[in-house]
């Protein structure tokens, strides 16, 4: 068994979840069916069991990490699928390029962003990661490698964005960053007294800034439910572009017994937290705590107990936001869980190229709770229930536990995906959910 030595919501901490990408890519060349299933591993950031392959082989891709070109006037950068952001961020930034899509990590592979067609502040404006690849190179099982672009092999090219890594092994990828007139963000926090103030300010915040997203009390009820600050941002116009290591500056010491992020702890986090944000208007931060506030703070995950946290991130449309969002926050509060970080945002219009993607037009919540084993599970089908009664769709690159039929809810159209499957390629992910359901019609492309 390759799993990386985690808890479920806790980054890999395996230094070789698997086989390198030579004896991958050998296995691939020999047949790799008859040495099992595989599947191509990143930097183990995701949340859940999309990245995890326990009756399989994990191919580690860390090491294919080389920018192959990058041309500064233009954006277009090609790199190996092991290449982090943080590499990217280190090497473009100071020509005034930044990735254009960043998650709440700057730790997260190429490969990984593309397989997850990750999104992030600015949705609203630049679409999901996918938008922004060019070409990618993929190796599949039979031996050929395939050059992928909306041109060229266009029906693989879509089912690997957002594929989780199920159509074969990314090689490389070019991309197409963004320019920006600093790395400092000019920040705007606009406290909100409950969800209907902040549906009011959402759709302008979008239209004014390039990154917008609002922190919520998940705690707070009655007239106050929802209360929060909402954080919009544009990029300065000071061209300031040093780049600063990704610090380590505090640390997580050792694994407590129980959560340290309780109740009574959360509860007065949240009312400091709004208290301190209502009061700063406008500022300038930097890009690592604007956009990685997490990256500072080593074994942070610690923080949630031995058995670490469940996120469960839902998207649902817009005219079923105003309620289907309250109801979403009262479920935790109904059953006792505090989430520590609960974050919400606007999705724009803009279509994915991926076939399979998570976002689509309407709001995304994210709740975050220590992982409390049954009573927790059972709030998780409340929400599950909540976001696909509503339309919506749960995240499955952030989830350890949905069930097929909340899956097949969430994404019916996966068995496109499924009949472009690679057959060498399984993850724990898509044998629960996807292959547990009727199996598609045809037969898989090779």
């Amino acid at each position: 068994m390759n799993r990386p030595l985690r808890s479920f919501g806790q980054p890999a901490r395996s230094g070789r979840p698997g086989i390198s990408p030579a004896e991958g890519i050998a296995r691939l060349n020999a047949g790799a069916l008859a040495n099992g299933s595989l599947l191509g591993f990143g930097n183990g950031r995701s949340y859940g069991d999309s990245c995890l392959n326990d009756l399989g082989t994990l191919i580690d891709m860390r090491v294919t990490n080389r920018i192959i070109r990058f041309d500064a006037s233009s954006g277009l950068i090609e790199v190996e699928a092991g290449v982090l952001l943080s590499d990217i961020v280190a090497y473009a930034a100071g020509q005034g390029w930044f990735p254009p899509v960043v998650p709440g990590t700057q730790f997260v592979t190429v490969g990984g962003a593309i397989a997850n067609d990750i999104h992030g502040k600015n949705h609203h404006r630049a679409g999901t990661f996918g938008c922004h690849v060019e070409s990618l190179v993929l190796l599949r099982s039979d031996g050929e490698v395939r050059h992928c672009s909306p041109k060229t092999n266009a029906d693989l090219f879509a089912a690997t964005i957002g594929g989780m890594g199920l159509t074969g092994l990314i090689l490389s990828a070019t991309i197409r960053l963004m320019r920006v007139p600093s790395l400092a963000i000019d920040q705007t926090a606009t406290a909100f007294r409950n969800l209907d103030e902040f549906f009011d300010l959402a759709p302008e915040g979008d239209r004014t800034s390039t990154y917008a997203v609002a922190w919520i009390d998940q705690m707070a009820s009655g007239k106050q439910a929802g209360r929060g600050v909402l954080l919009a941002g544009n990029h300065a116009e000071d061209s300031a572009f040093a780049t600063a290591k990704p610090g380590r500056l505090l640390r997580v010491p050792f694994q407590p017994p129980i959560s340290v992020l309780n109740r009574p702890f959360i509860r007065v986090f949240n009312g400091a937290y709004r208290w301190k944000q209502g009061r700063t208007k406008q500022s300038r931060v930097g890009y690592q705590s604007y956009f990685f506030p997490l990256d500072g703070v080593r074994d942070w995950n610690r923080l949630y107990g031995p058995r670490g946290l469940l996120q469960h991130q839902s998207v649902v449309p817009e005219d079923a936001a105003r309620e289907a969002i309250p109801a979403l926050l009262a479920a935790g509060r109904d059953e006792s869980h505090a989430s520590f970080l609960t974050v919400l945002k606007r999705f724009g219009d803009r279509p994915s190229r991926g076939l399979l993607s998570f976002p689509r037009p309407g709001y995304t919540l994210t709740l975050d709770f220590s992982d409390g084993g049954a009573p927790t599970r059972k709030l998780f089908e409340r929400l599950d229930a909540i976001t696909v009664d509503a339309g919506g769709a749960v995240n499955p690159y952030k989830d350890a536990r949905m069930s097929p039929a909340v899956f097949e809810r969430s994404f019916p159209n996966w068995r496109e995906l499924e009949a472009l499957r690679d057959p060498a390629f399984l993850s724990d992910f898509w044998r629960r959910t996807a292959l547990a359901l009727e199996p598609a019609s045809g037969t898989k492309a090779a």
